[in-house]
């Protein structure tokens, strides 16, 4: 293996996992830019290294050329747990986690010279990232878990004006968690199923103006 076919194979996996990760960064995810493009060179070098480590000793030894880069599909599993940890409640932790396993796949193909599958791959792969979740909004209606934290006086029947204000935008309370702080004040920390055609910010927007003596609305999400 030539000097210029490893630059041109290492070149070719960061713009491939740049591109993959660019789309994670737009949407604040804890593995982003960076994080992609590193995988995907390290997973290109993995199998540059296996391969030429199999080609240097095949004849004297029994040499497994996929030995190396069998390992780093398994070791992406410590980055992946890592992402959906950070993500909490969030489901698209999974989607981080399963975007770093797939880009490693992707840094393995070009190492060993398959251009046009990894190619094709991570321009499959950008398409379910940007375009999928439209069609799952759209014809299945389904939402992320959101988190929010709410500080605001501990008065009576504060919970049930919440719960009144949820119920009547159609929102499922899947959690909700009070703790009662110094000065009389209550926070209450809620777990939200939003229906489709609600976001977050719509959620807060309404519950600031409706909520009593509110001293903070924070997103965890």
């Amino acid at each position: 293996m030539s000097v210029y076919e490893i630059v041109f194979k290492l070149a070719l996996a960061g713009i491939l996992g740049g591109l993959i990760g660019l789309e994670r960064e737009s949407l604040n995810r804890p593995a982003g830019l960076r994080t992609y493009t590193l995988v995907c060179v390290g997973s290109t070098l993995a199998m540059i290294v296996s391969l030429d480590m199999y080609f240097q000793y095949y004849q004297t030894v029994n040499a497994d050329p996929g030995r190396i880069a069998a390992q780093v599909v398994s070791g992406i599993g410590f980055l992946g747990a890592g992402t959906i940890m950070r993500e909490g409640v969030n489901v698209h932790g999974l989607t981080t986690a399963a975007g770093l396993w797939v880009v490693a796949c992707i840094g393995l193909a070009v190492g060993a010279g398959l251009y046009i599958p990894a190619v094709v791959t991570a321009v499959l792969i950008l398409f379910i990232l940007i375009y999928f979740i439209r069609f799952e909004e759209r014809f299945t209606g389904l939402r992320e878990y959101k988190a929010l934290v709410i500080l605001a006086e501990d008065r009576p029947g504060q919970v049930g004006i919440i719960g009144s204000i949820l119920g009547d935008m159609g929102i499922l309370i899947k959690n909700i968690q009070l703790t009662r702080l110094e000065e009389n004040k209550l926070e209450i920390e809620l777990l939200l199923h939003l229906p489709a055609q609600i976001s977050i910010s719509d959620v807060v927007f309404e519950l600031s103006n409706s909520i009593k003596g509110l001293h903070n609305i924070e997103r965890l999400n």
